[in-house]
Order: C-alpha cells, then sequence, then structure tokens
C-alpha cells in the first residue's frame, strides 16, 4: 500500500534505509528531539550519533504502511525487520514538524 507521507518524513526513511546518519540528522531542526527506547536525544549531533549507533549495531528494513493524524502529530506505523531482538515487529513513529523539518520523533511498539 503507497501512503503518501510528508517529504521530511519521507527523507527520514531515505536516510535510515542508506544507513546515512548525517542526512538523518539533516532530516530534524537543530533543536529537534529524538525518543526510543527509553533514550532522549537532543539536537541535530546527538540524533546522528544516535542513528549511527543503531545502525551500526542491527541491520534492520523500515517499512512504512499507514499514515494518520493525532493532534499535532503524525503518527507513521511502519514494520521492522532485522537482526534485532524481537524482530519483526511493528513500530509507531510519531512525528511533529516544523519548518519543513521533524521537531520530534518518538518511535514506539
Amino acid at each position: 500500500m503507497a501512503i503518501d507521507l510528508p517529504k521530511a518524513i519521507v527523507d527520514y526513511f531515505e536516510a535510515d534505509r542508506a544507513k546515512d546518519a548525517g542526512s538523518v540528522s539533516r532530516c530534524f531542526t537543530e533543536t529537534a528531539v529524538v525518543r526510543d527506547e527509553g533514550n532522549i536525544y537532543r539536537g541535530r549531533a546527538k540524533i546522528g550519533h544516535w542513528k549511527a549507533e543503531s545502525s551500526r549495531k542491527y541491520n534492520y528494513t523500515a517499512e512504512p504502511f499507514s499514515l494518520a493524524k493525532e493532534g499535532d502529530r503524525i503518527v507513521v506505523a511502519c514494520h521492522l525487520a532485522g537482526d534485532f531482538p524481537g524482530s519483526p515487529l511493528d513500530l509507531r513513529y510519531f512525528f511533529m514538524l516544523e519548518g519543513g523539518k521533524i521537531a520530534e520523533l518518538e518511535i514506539v511498539p
């Protein structure tokens, strides 16, 4: 099923697929916040480090399959499969956008 994602989110998933932490971090505002696996990453540098570490640690694919709105957040359900514990699984990505960039991202099961 094709879903029509905002450009910043498309860019995020494309950079993630390419395992390009620098490109992932450039999808975010300078003061963006990411919440993932009980950790909080603030700012592009920390977000780039988070993505570089997760890409080194695991091989995976992420396939978005649905899109919804919850208040100011865009919710993307995504199927992940790879060499991480619990694979495969579906996660929800809660995005807040600002000025064509990602201002906040929370990833939850």
